[in-house]
């Protein structure tokens, strides 16, 4: 029983702590260190040199390069001025009646695409600014429509997306970033739909009220969360003159399709069929392609993508060493702070407590794995306040378990990998999450003007989303 009291103590602190600001750099391993103490028999050194760490730098191993290959990535889209033409263009398309629906859509387009939600965040708050004020729709409903388009369907569920939280499942079971494409988007549609809904209604119903944009005075200085994804960015963005010229949206968008079309291409067609005998060899791992195509896949589209960025847009990039350097300085903290969420993983699971709580969770419906799996992840993601942290934790402690029930259920890999993504996009995005509090930041809002839309959109409804792919998961399996 202690045992459990330090887990659930470890975990309380490590959330209550994190929302207070503390990182968790520092927090992980302490926390780690400190549900030890309270298992009798576990050794505490050995259990931070020996567990921890050894966990942590898999992580790295395995992911460095999506993180930098992601911010760079990210970086260029931001200081060439792509991401808003991007965002320019299809509130154009548009129009400014359909304030909301452009938004949520500019910040699709350019997740989906690869670029870091948090470089999509300041990209296009200035561009939902002035949109909002001409369309007279409230200013508290900014961070909810960024939200619903950057931290929702792009980032779990549409079958291809490069964010993390869709690449982490695929070395534990094997998938590629397509995985159940057909409950992907089903899942995403979910998200979309009624999301853009929620906020149009109360877009209408402030109108009704006489309601207007209204003002909030903007932050002197925003405070990065110890999770941010990016270093700091400019909230001041410089588009191109020609900026809604075709030209200009083409060199624009042309990174951004081929981050998705290549993915696809490589992970589906070609990586398959190349000879990769040589991969059961020792000193390359004794693994097989079908561990690795997803990883290869989502690597290799970004890297050619950013070339392609660069050569599109070199005049636009007059300090693109600086630019390069930016972004491969901001990837290492997010890359970290994901790493040691994981060590602390490592550790809880090596706790004789752990038993008896993964035991409890497996107990939940226990012919169907996807049910267990979605509410561990989603508590982990929430008790972190981060997606691929929270999903990192149970996929490394229980992802094994969880694969040989869903064999054994005869649920395919495929289906466990749509649901572990779609199920961390649902608590993680609870107030103390870091990237609610820079999008609330950069919106200069507070939790109580603005809080209750991005729960709404980021939360409930991609739990009701999750409930959904479950549902028909089960019913008719993979698709």
């Amino acid at each position: 029983m202690t045992s459990i009291l330090g887990i659930l103590i470890a975990l309380v602190l490590l959330m209550a702590l994190a929302y207070r600001g503390v990182s968790v750099l520092i927090l992980a391993p302490l926390m780690a260190l400190l549900a030890t103490l309270f298992s009798p028999g576990a050794p505490l050194l050995a259990s931070y040199t020996q567990i921890f760490m050894p966990a942590l730098g898999g992580f790295v191993i395995a992911f460095f390069p999506l993180f930098l290959l992601g911010a760079v990535f990210g970086k260029l889209m931001e200081d060439s001025g792509a991401a808003t033409v991007i965002a320019q263009a299809i509130v154009k398309t548009l129009g400014v009646q359909r304030a909301i629906l452009a938004i949520v859509l500019a910040c699709a387009v350019l997740t989906y695409g690869g670029v870091s939600l948090f470089v999509v965040a300041f990209a296009v708050y200035p561009i939902a600014a002035a949109l909002f004020r001409r369309a007279d729709v409230p200013q508290r409903l900014i961070p909810g429509t960024i939200a619903l388009g950057a931290f929702t369907f792009t980032m779990t569920a549409l079958p291809g997306t490069p964010a993390i939280q869709n690449a982490i499942p695929m070395p534990f079971f094997g998938t590629t970033p397509f995985a159940a494409p057909g409950l992907g988007l089903i899942g995403g549609a979910v998200m979309l739909v009624l999301g853009t809904l929620w906020l149009m209604r109360r877009a209408a119903s402030a109108k009704a009220r006489g309601e207007g944009y209204g003002e909030s005075s903007a932050p002197s200085a925003l405070k990065d969360p110890a999770n941010a994804t990016t270093a700091r960015a400019s909230t001041t963005t410089h588009p191109p003159p020609d900026a809604l010229s075709g030209n200009a949206f083409a060199r624009a968008i042309a990174p951004v399709v081929l981050v998705i079309v290549l993915n696809y291409l490589l992970a589906t067609w070609l990586l398959p069929a190349l000879d990769t005998a040589y991969l059961a060899e020792p000193r390359y791992g004794s693994t097989r392609i079908e561990n690795l195509r997803g990883i290869w896949a989502v690597i290799a589209a970004l890297a050619a993508a950013t070339v392609l960025l660069v050569l599109l847009q070199r005049p636009r990039l007059p300090n693109l060493g600086q630019t390069l350097e930016t972004g491969a300085t901001s990837s290492v903290l997010p890359l970290l702070n994901t790493a040691s969420q994981v060590g602390f993983g490592a550790v809880i699971a090596s706790l004789a407590g752990f038993a008896l709580i993964r035991d409890a969770v497996l107990g939940i419906a226990p012919g169907n794995p996807l049910v267990s799996m979605s509410i561990a992840v989603n508590i982990l993601a929430g008790i972190t306040g981060s997606a691929s942290g929270g999903m990192s934790i149970a996929l490394q402690t229980l992802g094994e378990t969880w694969l040989a029930m869903g064999q054994a259920a005869g649920i395919a890999p495929d289906l466990l990998h749509r649901v572990t993504a779609i199920a961390t996009g649902g608590l993680d995005a609870l107030p103390h999450n870091g990237a609610v509090i820079t999008l609330l930041g950069i919106c200069g809002l507070s939790h109580r003007q603005a809080y209750a839309d991005i729960f709404v959109v980021a939360v409930a409804i991609p739990v009701l989303s999750l409930v959904v792919v479950v549902l028909l998961g089960t019913a008719f399996g993979s698709f």
